[in-house]
C-alpha cells in the first residue's frame, strides 16, 4: 500500500512539472510574440494627413502644407532613417517644421543629418531646440566665432533655419509666420538690458578676455542684435498675416487663456493671432495600452486624456497639434526606456478654409 501511494505521488509530481514547463513555453512564446510585434511597431512610421481649418486663411495660402516631425532624439528609425523615408514617400510640401529634441543630449547631429537627406529637397526647414537638446548658443570656447553651438552650425550648413526669431514664408501675396512660442511672452527690453549689462561687464575687464569670456561676449552681442531684429520683425507683421507658433512641449488650456488675457485683443504679435500651435515632447506617452492610451506622462500623470498627449486639439480658439514623435524620450522613468505599442509618426498639416 505504501509503495502504491509513493508511486501515485511521483506520478502527480511529474504531471505538475509538465504543466509548469508547458506554461513556461506559452509565456515565452507570448512574450516573444509581443516583442516581435512591438519591434515592428517601433519601426513602422505612421503618416497622418491632418487638415487644419483656418477660417480667415487667405486664398493664396489654401492647401499650404507643413511636414511636421518631432523627437528624433539623435536616433535612427531604420537604416539611414529608411522607415521615416518610407512614411513620407515622394510628397512635396511647402515647408518642414522640426519641433525639438531632434538631436538629443549628446549633440550627435548625424542621425538628423541623415534624416534631412531624405526629406523633400529644396524645402524651407525650420527647427526649434527642445529641452533634451544641447544648448543652442555657445557660451564657452569653440572652433568658430559663431554665437551658435557646433551642433547648430552643422544643421545650418545643411540648410536648416534655427527658429530663434519669427520666420516668414510667402506664397503669392500672402505671408505665414512661424514663431517660437516663447517669444510671445518675452520681455524684449528687459532681456536686452540683461545682455547689455553682461556685455558692459565683460568689456570692463582688464587684461583681455579668456577664450570662454570671448565666447560669452559674442553671445551677448548676438542676443542684443537678436532683440533688435525681433523688434524690426514684429513691426512688419500685419493683421492679416497667419501666425503659427512652434513649441517643443504642448501648451495647456490655462496657459493659452492666460497668455491671451495678458495682452490687448488687437495686439498683432500675440497669441490672439495664432492659428495653429505645432509641438511634440510627449512621444505619444511612450508606453500605450491598446484601448486605454498612454499609461503615464511625467507632466500629466497616469492615464491622461489622449487629447493632451498627441493629435489635434482645440485650446481656447487655437488649434494645437501634438506630434507622436519618432523615438523614445529619455525624460520618462528609467523603466520606460522604449516605446511600447506606440508607433512613431509624422504629420502633414494642410491649411484650409474648408471644415472637416
Amino acid at each position: 500500500m505504501a509503495r502504491r501511494q509513493q508511486y501515485i505521488f511521483a506520478e502527480e509530481q511529474h504531471h505538475g512539472r509538465g504543466v509548469l514547463i508547458a506554461l513556461l513555453v506559452v509565456l515565452v512564446l507570448l512574450f516573444s510574440g509581443l516583442f516581435t510585434w512591438n519591434f515592428a511597431l517601433n519601426h513602422t512610421v505612421t503618416f497622418t494627413k491632418q487638415y487644419v481649418t483656418i477660417t480667415n486663411l487667405p486664398t493664396d495660402l489654401e492647401n499650404f502644407t507643413i511636414l511636421h516631425l518631432s523627437d528624433l532624439n539623435g536616433q535612427y528609425v531604420g537604416d539611414k532613417q529608411s522607415a521615416i523615408k518610407k512614411a513620407i514617400g515622394t510628397r512635396s510640401v511647402s515647408c518642414i517644421v522640426l519641433s525639438g529634441n531632434m538631436v538629443g543630449e549628446d549633440g550627435d547631429v548625424q542621425p538628423l543629418l541623415d534624416l534631412l537627406a531624405i526629406l523633400p529637397p529644396s524645402t524651407p526647414t525650420l527647427l526649434i531646440p527642445g529641452d533634451g537638446d544641447p544648448a543652442l548658443y555657445a557660451t564657452t570656447a569653440h572652433a568658430t566665432v559663431s554665437p551658435y553651438a557646433d551642433w547648430a552650425q552643422q544643421l545650418q550648413s545643411a540648410g536648416v533655419t534655427i527658429l530663434d526669431v519669427p520666420v516668414s514664408i510667402t506664397r503669392g501675396d500672402e505671408v505665414v509666420w512661424f514663431v517660437p512660442e516663447r517669444l510671445y511672452s518675452l520681455d524684449i527690453d528687459a532681456t536686452q538690458q540683461a545682455y547689455q549689462n553682461q556685455l558692459d561687464g565683460l568689456n570692463a575687464l582688464v587684461g583681455g578676455l579668456t577664450a570662454d569670456e570671448a565666447a560669452q561676449k559674442r553671445n551677448a552681442e548676438y542676443q542684443i542684435s537678436r532683440m533688435n531684429r525681433l523688434r524690426e520683425i514684429i513691426a512688419t507683421i500685419k493683421d492679416d498675416h497667419i501666425q503659427i507658433a512652434v513649441s517643443h512641449l504642448p501648451l495647456t488650456r490655462d496657459y493659452v487663456t492666460a497668455a491671451r488675457a495678458s495682452v490687448p485683443t488687437k495686439t498683432v504679435f500675440s497669441m490672439h493671432r495664432v492659428s495653429l500651435i505645432l509641438c511634440g515632447g510627449y512621444c505619444g506617452g511612450q508606453w500605450r495600452l491598446p484601448g486605454l492610451g498612454a499609461v503615464y506622462v511625467p507632466e500629466l500623470g497616469f492615464f491622461p486624456e489622449d487629447s493632451e498627449v498627441m493629435g489635434l486639439g482645440y485650446l481656447n480658439g487655437i488649434w494645437q497639434y501634438i506630434s507622436p514623435g519618432l523615438t523614445a524620450s529619455p525624460d520618462y522613468p528609467w523603466f520606460m526606456p522604449f516605446r511600447l505599442f506606440n508607433s512613431p509618426g509624422v504629420a502633414m498639416h494642410v491649411l484650409t478654409t474648408d471644415i472637416y
